[in-house]
């Protein structure tokens, strides 16, 4: 919470001691000056091409600065031995446009409504 009354020098807002400033992710993550490639379609891809470069807060997974979560190195480290794991077992395809087309589920975290993958166990 904000600690002195001020007032913010772009807009003119008045912040008063004790106020609560949050920051909208939802709408952070999908606004298109951050972006290149559509941010409302799921396309995993675009960290690897177009937009790998993307504004370094367009996309705050585990928050920022002294406040960022503690476990994100591990969980990092986690998600890549899974998936080292399984690109030796399994074998997935892409389900099509048409499967993953559709917008999004609201949830705790955000999700498409469609996606279609296939999995083959080698």
């Amino acid at each position: 919470s904000v600690t002195l009354d001020d007032r913010l020098p772009a807009s003119g807002v008045q912040l008063h001691k004790g106020d609560e400033i949050w920051i909208n992710i939802f709408n952070l993550t999908r606004d298109k000056r951050y972006w290149k490639i559509d941010p409302d379609l799921f396309y995993p891809e675009r960290f690897q091409g177009e937009d790998k470069d993307h504004h370094p807060y367009a996309l705050i997974p585990f928050g920022s600065g002294h406040r960022q979560c503690i476990g994100q190195d591990l969980a990092r480290l986690e998600l890549k031995a899974i998936a080292v794991r399984l690109m030796q077992h399994v074998t997935f395809g892409d389900g099509g446009l048409e499967v993953n087309a559709g917008g999004f589920i609201s949830k705790i975290t955000l999700m498409p409504k469609n996606i279609g993958v296939t999995i083959n166990f080698d």
